[in-house]
């Protein structure tokens, strides 16, 4: 059997399973002769979906033409894009939560785990380079580990799928200037993708007041990102992956406070006047090679990442507003091997299997410039310093298996298991099972029903310790004088799905979930640097349920999601220091909402291909409103922001292909807190974007 046709057996085993998916399957073009070098792609493509499909979990596609059609298209943010899936909460500086978890998403791309970087990799991608994006939750088949609320899974354009590029300016309101570029083709037999973008802007972070124009808010951004991908011989491609962000972030101040101590002997200072930077810079490398022979697939790739966060407060100013002024720095360094494996045993039968290694170093350095504390309840003008420098080292080893066994022509279970081991600062392993039943008893339905068991380390690269003892009578004494190690969060999850077509146009689905958590995780800013910290609740529990729908009739594609989730924690059991005495108590005796739990979540869209080339698009981003208060007790306003687009494609007579887009960003103008700076681990309050008009322009080459 050669590899086209053993392709096209995989993919009839995988029907079951991946009809689990968002989007039922139109029917294709006729079949037209492609050149070989294409179907040789189209068929390596293929054989790497085919090692690790969703097999029975949630998968919500957007795609290159669902992208293309939202508000801002491929200008957009990896985040902005995300946030129109179901379970996804927006948060500030670019995170996402889903399903009640905070962050502890998986970014993988082109079936690549991508160790996660200290600002989280959202901020790398932008929607340019993305042939599409895929979010999978529920009860992840046994590949699927570590990172476990959300599967990131981007598949990246390709020189053969997307040959040409493009020149593009994009920009608008709060200063915002965004060119772009992106390339792709054929040098023989190689295909290769290259896209580079930049931005500058006056709303780099949130801003802390309620205006439309931050204070000291700018930011300046580059990142870029390539592929290359060559054959050898019929059975095996090798691929190159590479990309990197250096971003660089004033933080914005928020006008007319009034200091609270006297240092150096100055009393006084202008809030809007602080100066403190920050800088952000992530890269990361991927060499993958591919083999496709007989029955079995393999793909081993080994990868690099390279990250740091660099945090200049305004040492004047920080002391005399919060009693102290912290100069962090914190890099980390992962690399490591991945491997998968697809075998088909009988015709019943798919074996998969593989490995992850991986090895992560994070270091991290404060310099505090602090003020000793009376004994009164005030402090003396004799401020002084404290350096720290810590480094911590996280060793995974993980191994899995399973079996994708189709018990009846319409019956598809999926068996596995995976086990994996913590080592380094700390030490802990678990056996974890997973099964997902899939039941298509017609072409229009899918029932879908999982359970897994997670093992989830700490984030290395969020990882520090701290000498307490060195901070005692000073103002940056704790009230709570304990920080226990963090550990490694162990849930059991529970997900059923069902997916129902109706004739050629309308696809509904409901999908419950719930987990039950043991030594749950949780991450919180403590302080001024945009840095999050982690600490584990003793238990916790999150449970919710999400509704879909999607509808496609001729130019028409309308789709609307809506989640009720419910995400608690009791006790504390890590790092307890970043909390007060009295938040701790209230934790330890009854169950707290986390920080970022939300009740309800929506986003819903609408496009129309209006005229020829032309595309009307309109996007719709609902909250209940995250916690607030003390020990998270409270919660937020409710918020809604709608999203208008135009794009209209033309050929000029320069011969060239144009597109040309306006964008109406909070159409409404809605002034809305993500944050109002209370609440368990949160800095300073935030507020959304308010209205914003965008235009841009871009020519194919």
């Amino acid at each position: 059997m050669n590899i086209h046709s053993k392709i096209i057996a995989l993919l009839c085993l995988a029907l079951p399973s991946a009809a689990a998916a968002q989007e039922p399957q139109a029917a294709g073009p006729a079949e037209v002769e492609l050149p070989p070098i294409v179907v040789q792609s189209r068929a390596f493509e293929a054989a790497r979906n085919a090692i690790a499909p969703a097999l029975g979990a949630s998968r919500y596609e957007i795609d290159r033409a669902a992208i293309a059609t939202l508000p801002q298209g491929e200008n957009a943010r990896l985040t902005d894009v995300l946030l129109q899936a179901p379970g996804v909460v927006q948060e500030a500086f670019g995170d996402l939560h889903v399903r009640g978890d905070h962050r502890n998403l998986q970014y993988r791309l082109n079936g690549v785990l991508l160790p996660e970087a200290i600002s989280g990799f959202s901020q790398l991608f932008d929607a340019r380079a993305l042939r599409s994006v895929s979010l999978i939750t529920g009860a992840l088949p046994a590949q699927f580990g570590y990172r476990t609320a959300g599967i990131v899974d981007m598949v990246l354009r390709s020189g053969v799928e997307d040959a040409g590029g493009a020149v593009s300016l994009y920009g608008g309101s709060f200063g915002t200037l965004q060119p772009g570029f992106n390339y792709g083709g054929m040098a023989g037999p190689v295909e290769y993708f290259a896209s580079l973008s930049g931005l500058a802007s006056d709303r780099g972070f949130e801003n802390p007041t309620r205006g439309p124009d931050g204070i000291h808010n700018e930011t300046r951004q580059v990142r870029g990102l390539m592929q290359v991908a060559v054959p050898v011989g019929e059975t095996t491609r090798l691929s190159f992956i590479a990309g990197t962000v250096q971003a660089r972030y004033q933080v914005p101040n928020t006008p007319g406070l009034v200091p609270e101590f006297t240092a150096f002997g100055q009393s006084s200072f202008d809030s809007a006047r602080l100066n403190a930077r920050q800088v952000q810079r992530s890269s990361f490398a991927i060499l993958a090679a591919q083999h496709a022979a007989g029955e079995v697939d393999l793909q081993l790739s080994a990868f690099l990442r390279s990250s740091s966060v660099r945090y200049r407060p305004d040492g004047l100013g920080d002391i005399l507003f919060d009693g102290f002024a912290s100069a962090v720095r914190r890099e980390s360094l992962a690399y490591g091997l991945q491997g998968d494996a697809a075998w088909r045993v009988a015709e019943a039968h798919t074996l998969r299997g593989g490995l992850f290694l991986s090895a992560d170093t994070t270091r991290s350095a404060t310099d505090s410039t602090v003020l000793p504390l009376d004994g009164l309840g005030g402090t003396f003008d004799a401020p002084f310093g404290i350096r720290e420098r810590s480094r911590s080292e996280q060793l995974l080893y993980g191994l899995y298996a399973q079996d994708e066994w189709r018990l009846a022509e319409s019956l598809t279970l999926n068996l596995g298991a995976r086990f994996d081991v913590v080592a380094g600062t700390l030490e802990a392993s678990q056996l974890s099972p997973r099964a997902n039943l899939v039941w298509q008893p017609d072409e229009a339905t899918t029932v879908a029903l999982g359970y897994a068991n997670y093992f989830t380390p700490p984030p290395a690269e969020l990882l520090g310790r701290v000498d307490i003892p060195r901070y005692l009578g000073t103002t940056l004494e704790p009230s709570t004088l304990r920080a226990d190690p963090v550990k490694a969060e162990r849930s059991h999850y529970l997900n059923l799905g069902v997916r129902r077509r109706f004739g050629e146009s309308l696809t509904l689905g409901v999908e419950a979930y719930a987990r039950t958590v043991r030594d749950m995780q949780d991450l919180g800013q403590f302080g001024r640097a945009y840095i999050f910290s982690p600490y584990n609740y003793a238990k916790g529990r999150a449970y919710g349920v999400e509704f879909t729908a999607d509808w496609r009739e001729g130019p028409w594609r309308l789709y609307g999601n809506l989640s009720i989730s419910r995400s608690e924690g009791k006790g504390l059991v890590s790092n307890q220091y970043f909390w007060t005495a009295e938040e701790l108590a209230q934790v330890q005796r009854k169950w707290v909402r986390t920080d970022h739990d939300q009740l309800l979540t929506g986003s819903a869209g609408a496009s129309y291909e209006a005229w020829e080339g032309g595309t009307l698009s309109a996007s719709l981003v609902y909250g209940s409103g995250m916690r607030r208060g003390f020990a998270n007790s409270q919660v937020m306003t409710p918020y809604a922001t709608v999203n208008l687009g135009l794009s209209q494609r033309l050929t000029l007579p320069d011969g060239g292909e144009w597109t040309f887009r306006v964008d109406i960003l909070n159409l409404f103008d809605r002034a809305y807190l993500l944050r109002d700076g209370t609440g368990i681990g949160v800095g300073a309050p935030q507020y959304g974007m308010r209205r914003g008009f965008f235009a841009g322009i871009s020519r194919a080459i």
